[in-house]
């Protein structure tokens, strides 16, 4: 009797030192993805205007580049995910067979199935942003309920690409490097290194022709007031282009790369 006690407790000893261990490491990888990028632009922001004596940079004072870096921070929190390189994954080894026969779409089952995480931080980002709303200049908690809208959005167009490209492991070995270089992409073009009209007008066609700049920059201009009602819907519906037209090619890569699937790792 005291042994199964002892069992019992020791396992729901060890069920709590894991969950625990689960939630320290959640928190720690979002203050540090949060905490280190902020810091760096805060640095250089303060080197190119203080110590350089800069006093506007395409349009922005310094409070301005202080402003976008602090609410960029909650949207880049938002945008990204591994759930495609889980795909990838399952490609590579076989294990794909395992979800084919379920009756839902493999796709949408497994960016549901890790999106929870990204979800969460996302409403933390938003009770964040409706804080820090009350302070700064030009954002409102309407705007910052619109860009948290746009951002989730940009969340589900990243996955989308992620998804087609994973289907190059179909046909190749790896889509791993496929995925890294979108990823390395994204973080230029996405805004969340740099605030995308620092790009010279004659470049400004490179972050429009894709959808990256939705998943930060353009969040961040809405919240901060610096796009109009108007504009912010204009780029909303070009993120439901996006996803649409993302969603059509996801069925068609799918259909076609499934045909090309051997089940041989799994």
């Amino acid at each position: 009797m005291n042994t199964a006690l002892d069992w019992r407790a020791a396992t729901l000893k060890n069920g709590f030192r894991d969950a625990t261990a689960y939630r320290v490491e959640f928190f720690s990888d979002i203050v540090g993805s949060a905490i280190v990028p902020a810091a760096i632009q805060l640095v250089f922001w303060h080197a190119l205007f203080t110590l350089g004596g800069a006093t506007e940079v395409a349009g922005m004072t310094f409070t301005d580049m202080i402003h976008y870096t602090i609410v960029s921070v909650l949207f880049s929190q938002v945008r990204g995910g591994d759930q495609d390189f889980e795909l990838g994954e399952m490609i590579r080894t076989g294990t794909l067979s395992n979800y084919l026969l379920r009756p839902v779409s493999v796709v949408e089952f497994i960016y549901l199935r890790g999106a929870a995480p990204r979800f969460l931080i996302a409403g933390l980002s938003l009770i964040l942003g409706l804080i820090l709303s009350l302070w700064l200049g030009g954002a409102s908690p309407v705007r910052v309920c619109g860009a948290m809208v746009m951002a989730v959005m940009g969340n589900v167009i990243h996955y989308q690409i992620g998804a087609v490209l994973s289907t190059m492991g179909f046909y190749w070995e790896d889509a791993y490097s496929m995925l890294m270089v979108k990823n390395l992409v994204v973080s230029i073009l996405s805004g969340e290194l740099l605030p995308l009209n620092l790009f010279p007008a004659s470049m400004r066609w490179i972050w429009e022709s894709t959808p990256f700049y939705l998943y930060v920059f353009g969040p961040t201009q809405y919240a901060l007031g610096r796009w109009t009602h108007l504009e912010f819907l204009h780029h909303l519906g070009i993120a439901l282009i996006w996803m649409l037209g993302l969603w059509f090619l996801i069925r068609m890569t799918w259909k076609i790369g499934i045909r090309r699937y051997l089940s041989l790792g799994g």
